[in-house]
């Protein structure tokens, strides 16, 4: 079995040795490495080249949105999940925005923590039900925002499956709650993703909560 190599970036060490001691016991699971901020992480991002980075926004010196934009910049595949105590709506946007995969909050217990971490790992998007219900949840109640953006490519279809996206939906369920198939809205998500001239789930969600608007 391939173990996801983990790791933990936090400014307190008794969070990474809590983290590291959880995440130990994890079959699936290897933490590979540490750092307390964000010039360590960086380089040891580098040196390392993790699965996953497990990365809280506060850093003290620096902030986990600088560090989830040079990730961005390296070669490879390297998911970021964010886990931080803060849950306001403008950080969580500011971190999805910066390329995190996944937000949880500190709070989360142990068996979502791993399924947050193994599904990041592949590939999938990860928000605590916390902030999908305040920041995501909205988004059945919004339209477009008529002041010119690339969400006017999308095809009505398209723009209902990102919404979808939006609100933390994986394909399977978007399949189901649209009554295609999972191959149907891969390729759908895979035209967004071209059109909107992004690479990554949780940007091109970022990107369609930025650009609507509640209606009135």
């Amino acid at each position: 079995m391939n173990r996801v190599r983990v790791l933990i970036v936090d400014d307190h060490e008794v969070v990474r040795v809590g983290l590291r001691t959880l995440l130990s016991s994890v079959p699936s699971i290897e933490v590979i490495g540490e750092a307390s901020n964000a010039g360590t992480a960086i380089d040891e991002v580098k040196r390392l080249m993790p699965d996953v980075v497990l990365l809280d926004v506060r850093l003290g010196e620096g902030s986990g949105f600088d560090v989830c934009r040079e990730i961005q910049k390296l070669e490879g595949t390297i998911r970021v999940l964010v886990l931080t105590s803060f849950a306001d709506d403008n950080i969580v946007i500011e971190a999805i925005s910066a390329g995190a995969d996944g937000y949880l909050l500190k709070e989360v217990n142990r068996e979502a923590l791993v399924s947050g971490i193994e599904r990041v790992s592949q590939g999938q998007s990860v928000l605590d039900p916390a902030v999908t219900g305040r920041v995501f949840g909205k988004v059945q109640s919004m339209v477009q925002n008529p002041s010119g953006n690339k969400l006017g490519m999308l095809s009505a279809q398209e723009k209902r499956v990102l919404a979808l996206v939006a609100e933390g939906k994986t394909n399977k369920e978007i399949a189901a709650v649209m009554g295609l198939s999972d191959k149907t809205i891969k390729n759908y998500f895979s035209n967004i993703l071209d059109k909107l001239q992004m690479t990554r789930r949780s940007q091109a969600a970022a990107y369609f909560v930025q650009h609507t608007i509640v209606k009135p």
